[in-house]
């Protein structure tokens, strides 16, 4: 019989390629202990959204299976990751009259953090997190932890991301058809970031990117806090269908020329007699082969990778926080192993670029060191940090996604 978890926390990444579901246990210092996981291919999920419960809620239970077998846990809580197009965020300030002349308290900066929260959403938009960055008490900014100061105005400066109700509701109905109940819902790349950035990455200024199977989804950091967050609709997908259309492939054909052969740096052409430059490859016609030009298919990828760079600084320089990226940028997600798409980036930015692998792991993670299971990795580093409980003290189940907002925000305060 599975043993009962004590003080293990479980994060699921429901990808668009694939479900990862990771059991872990805090060590010594920050170190990590994974006990198991359970990964496998999605279904019922396309470009980061459920649009199939019984299929999507099938593969996280499969996923779930797995890493209670490996693990030798019951499974029955964890911290779920969510991304995908729907995903939107903005900056807001919340103000509040402290209460006691003794000094600023909890209670005030909660009461000012709910002010922030009172924006005007469009309809059918729900409110995923309200990430405090930094207090304002009568005029001077800058302040990180204002408990205990004294003052007569607080005000917040919060980043409030936000999903599309139907979607979010769609996930937590496709987890918990799976049997677990959602601890907290969690932006994945604000989970990568636990896994991949130092407390002086985001100290200095840095940009996280998460390249995931439909989109590609990115974080700004700066003075310890998340300065903006932002969704492209371009994964490592789209340089596999990519490879499917020019060059004839299957999509499974596909994604291994990318990984074996791939490059985002096409380089110089090969002479037109280097057999060296030819690969033996499967066509659409089942049986049949052909041999295609590795340049080639650097070429395609290398077109998509430069697209994409595009993208991201268009999406950089849209949130005005491109300036301020000191510590440069961190690549994760399975669309970080694209071979050279770093130097590229480094190239084309003129900034630090580095592959964001998930550290500080004990236990059986040799197949997490990879930028692919950050998030995963990352779900788990967030359940350390803001609430990692007993299975005894997972939320009701008619417990409102706004009310465990609530309820975390008790839990970061000092």
């Amino acid at each position: 019989m599975a043993r009962t978890m004590a003080r293990t926390i479980v994060g699921i990444d429901v990808g668009t390629s694939k479900i990862c579901t990771i059991v872990g246990q805090a060590g010594d210092g920050r170190r990590l202990n994974i006990l198991g996981v359970g990964t496998v291919p999605s279904r019922g999920i396309d470009k980061g959204v459920v649009v199939n419960i019984d299929d999507a809620a099938s593969a996280i239970e499969t996923s779930i299976e797995k890493a209670e077998r490996a693990s030798g846990f019951r499974i029955n809580h964890a911290f779920v990751g969510i991304a995908g197009r729907h995903i939107s965020s903005l900056n807001s300030r919340g103000v509040a009259a402290v209460q006691n002349p003794d000094g600023i308290s909890r209670q005030d900066v909660a009461r000012a953090i709910e002010a922030a929260q009172a924006v005007a959403l469009p309809t059918q938009r729900e409110i995923i997190h309200i990430i405090p960055r930094a207090y304002v008490i009568d005029g001077n900014e800058g302040i990180r932890d204002p408990i205990g100061m004294s003052g007569l105005r607080l005000e917040v400066e919060t980043h409030i991301i936000t999903g599309e109700a139907m979607a979010i509701q769609n996930l937590i109905r496709s987890v918990e058809r799976a049997g677990v109940q959602i601890d907290d819902l969690v932006l994945q790349p604000l989970a990568a970031a636990e896994a991949v950035l130092s407390d002086e990455d985001k100290e200095q200024g840095v940009m996280l990117i998460d390249i995931g199977g439909a989109t590609t989804d990115l974080a700004i950091f700066a003075h310890g806090g998340v300065w903006h967050t932002g969704v492209i609709p371009v994964g490592g997908q789209h340089f596999t269908n990519d490879i499917v259309y020019v060059l004839h492939t299957p999509p499974n054909t596909a994604e291994y020329l990318k990984l074996r052969y791939g490059s985002a740096l096409a380089g110089n052409p090969p002479a037109p007699d280097d057999e060296s430059d030819l690969i033996d490859a499967d066509t659409l016609t089942v049986g049949e082969k052909q041999r295609i030009s590795a340049h080639l298919l650097k070429q395609v990828l290398q077109a998509r990778a430069e697209e994409l760079i595009e993208l991201i600084v268009a999406e950089a320089r849209r949130s005005g926080y491109d300036g301020m990226l000191p510590a440069g940028i961190v690549l994760t997600g399975g669309g970080a192993q694209l071979n050279r798409f770093d130097e590229l980036l480094r190239e084309d930015l003129g900034l630090p670029v580095r592959i964001g692998i998930p550290g500080g792991l004990g236990g059986v993670h040799d197949a997490l060191d990879s930028p692919a299971y950050a998030t995963a990795v990352g779900l788990l580093r967030w359940g350390m940090r803001y609430g990692g409980r007993p299975p005894e003290q997972t939320p009701s189940d008619d417990m409102t996604l706004y009310e465990r907002f609530r309820r975390w925000v008790r839990e970061l305060l000092p």
